[in-house]
């Protein structure tokens, strides 16, 4: 005998474990917390002890106990095949949703090109995109999936690497000299466009540091127009107020363009900070979500380049 008339209580269960509380469940169940305290109350009369030690660390957050704990992976798994086979109920005019969260600049230079690719691959999963510079919180599932750069490490999601970043120096066509070699004193002399965006452990360089590998130590580099967001780099890069530093991936539409040009492309500068492809482990038991997942996976270059 199977106890589905429990399987609100289960939903609950493994609702308010993922998210360490009665709130962040109800919200994902479009229930109240109260209703989804019942209902793990009901399974705790059930099995005749508490599913739950309450802890206090800001907030009230609920740790599963050890029975629990064994018995979740279990649970979860089961919804993830129920909601598999109401797929397949469907048909094969269900269509799948998966979003995917990525910042401005990389959408528009790198992954809007390829997403055909993946319709073609894949064409009963649409893909929404959430479009946004901030840190989607994926392991409470704001978001599916999601294009990151940084070091590769975050909390509650699984990472992938996909290809890695340097920093060049670029400017919008117009600006280039009608006569001359472009060297980096004519760079040093131009409007510099200083992105103020924190970086951290990435070994980001300075205009001071970049100039300095090309020879020149003595210039003032603390001139020039201040940002402190990227993508608002890179546009001013675009309506040609100066050269930028800027991450070669966030570019490429507009360097293949020609609207923006790569200047003294012999310098390198790779950076510790690279792409990854990340997921909550649950999510990942999605077809739709293992299914993008395994296309951007297959996207990756060696570790030692980037775009």
């Amino acid at each position: 005998m199977r106890f589905l008339t429990r399987l609100k209580s289960l939903q609950a269960l493994e609702a308010a474990a993922r998210h360490g509380s009665f709130v962040g469940a109800a919200a994902e169940l479009d229930v109240t917390p109260p209703a989804v305290g019942q209902l793990v109350r009901s399974l705790e009369d059930w099995v005749g002890y508490p599913l739950f030690r309450r802890t206090r660390s800001g907030a009230e957050r609920l740790t599963p106990v050890d029975e629990a704990r064994e018995a979740l992976e279990d649970i979860a798994q089961g919804l993830d095949k129920l909601e598999a086979g109401l797929r397949k109920l469907r048909g094969r005019k269900a269509r799948s949703v998966v979003v995917v969260t990525a910042s401005q600049a990389l959408v528009a230079n790198w992954l809007l090109t390829r997403l055909n690719d993946f319709a073609a691959e894949h064409p009963s999963i649409d893909v929404r995109l959430d479009v946004s510079d901030r840190v989607i919180d994926l392991a409470q599932g704001e978001a599916d999936i999601g294009i990151r750069c940084g070091l590769g490490s975050w909390r509650g999601v699984k990472s992938t690497y996909l290809m890695g970043e340097e920093i060049i120096a670029v400017c919008h066509k117009s600006l280039l000299p009608n006569e001359g070699q472009i060297t980096a004193g004519w760079i040093a002399d131009q409007t510099l466009i200083h992105d103020g965006t924190p970086h951290p452990g990435g070994d980001f360089p300075t205009w001071a540091e970049w100039l300095a590998r090309s020879g020149l130590n003595q210039t003032p580099t603390d001139r020039g127009l201040q940002i402190n967001s990227t993508a608002a780099v890179i546009q001013a890069a675009i309506a040609a107020r100066g050269v930028a530093l800027v991450r070669k991936a966030l570019v490429a539409q507009e360097l293949e363009s020609g609207r923006l040009i790569h200047l003294l492309p012999k310098q390198r500068w790779p950076v510790k900070w690279a792409y990854y492809v990340v997921a909550a482990p649950k999510a990942l038991r999605r077809y739709e979500v293992s299914a993008f997942h395994d296309w951007l996976a297959g996207k990756a270059l060696p570790q030692t380049e980037s775009i």
